[in-house]
């Protein structure tokens, strides 16, 4: 891997770093300023490290959708971010101290070490960045990281598509969306992508979606039945909502709905159902919610045919990067609500500069 060359000031000749920390919990929208807090700390330094430990300094966030659910005090697969603590999210980082044989200084890892510029995190919880044949940095965050691993597992296990099926993926040109429809196109299934600009609507059917549709439009609904006349065998939900409510009105009997997200409805106050889920028992739908942790000890296997599939040109990504450092986390995770992105978005901590490349930035 060609390492990327440092642009910016060193952050260890400064005497402070910053983290983001959670303010309050929002009760709908997260709002930029009131939901976040900037807080300062005293520099770390190897004096700081016990054996087993490793210093990074992160370079990009991963911005995802789950996130917003982390914030709600509520029973979940994982515990709540809690008031005052660092926001958590996965991160590219750069070694700047180690205390363990596995990691030298200006090694690249992925981590999760939150929403801040330094962290200490234990050895066993990082992993060595390798770049495969025609991919870059960042594609560790988005289409050979988790983002890409829940588009795998979700569509090949949980929604068992084969070739032949009519699958139907709604915020398609999302990180995770865009990656379903292309593995549905490798396993020869016919793609309906719905996404919320004309813009994202071509660049899904350059990707290889039979069709595309933008919600947003006026005659969206009329338009949704009439390209849905075959009925649909596997519904990847990654938006809840109205999108939902009319997937399951073109159910076909058996049909397998793949309930990943529901971006949607995560910002609603009192969220609703859809108004027909009596289709689930009608059409006898197996509706399945998945986490793609519980996969965890097969992520060796998925990663290797998606870096297989990347290499050979088989997936296409798009990263939209936000420029700024931690001051633009929280409006971007904002944005993320509100269509913002086309494909994996990342908030840039610290420039770099690469040949391996990165995504287009805002």
């Amino acid at each position: 891997m060609a390492k990327p060359v440092h642009r910016t000031q060193n952050i260890m000749a400064n005497s402070t770093y910053q983290s983001v920390v959670l303010a309050e919990r929002p009760k709908s929208e997260v709002v930029p300023g009131k939901t976040f807090n900037l807080k300062t700390y005293n520099m770390l330094s190897e004096k700081d490290l016990k054996d087993g430990q490793v210093l990074v300094e992160a370079l990009y966030l991963s911005l995802d959708p789950a996130m917003r659910g982390w914030l709600n005090d509520t029973r979940s697969y994982i515990p709540p971010v809690e008031i005052g603590d660092v926001m958590r999210g996965a991160a590219i980082c750069k070694v700047v101290a180690s205390k363990s044989s596995a990691f030298s200084v200006g090694d690249y890892v992925n981590g999760t070490p939150g929403w801040t510029e330094l962290a200490i995190l234990p050895a066993k919880e990082l992993k060595k960045i390798e770049v495969p044949v025609g991919g870059k940095v960042t594609d560790t965050l988005g289409v050979l990281g988790v983002t890409g691993l829940t588009a795998y597992f979700g569509i090949l296990d949980v929604g068992q598509v084969k070739a032949g099926d009519f699958v139907v993926v709604s915020g398609a040109a999302g990180a995770t969306g865009s990656v379903v429809c292309q593995i549905a196109k490798l396993k020869g299934a016919k793609v309906l992508g719905i996404a919320g600009s004309d813009y994202k609507v071509e660049w899904l059917k350059e990707l290889g979606c039979d069709e595309a549709l933008n919600y947003k439009s006026a005659t969206f609904a009329k338009d949704f039945k009439e390209k849905t006349t075959d009925l649909i065998d596997v519904f990847y939900d990654n938006v809840g909502g109205q999108i939902l409510e009319l997937a399951l009105s073109r159910a076909k009997a058996h049909s397998r709905f793949v309930m990943c997200g529901a971006i949607s409805t995560y910002n609603d106050a009192k969220p609703t159902g859809p108004k027909n889920y009596t289709m689930i028992i009608a059409m006898r739908i197996k509706m399945q919610g998945f986490i793609v942790f519980d996969y965890a000890k097969q992520y060796p296997e998925a990663r290797k045919e998606l870096t297989q599939w990347l290499e050979e040109g088989k997936l296409q990504r798009k990263e939209t990067i936000v420029e700024g450092g931690l001051q633009a986390a929280e409006k971007a995770l904002a944005g993320l609500f509100l269509g913002t992105n086309t494909g994996k978005l990342l908030v840039e901590v610290k420039a770099e500069d690469s040949k391996n490349g990165v995504g287009s930035k805002l």
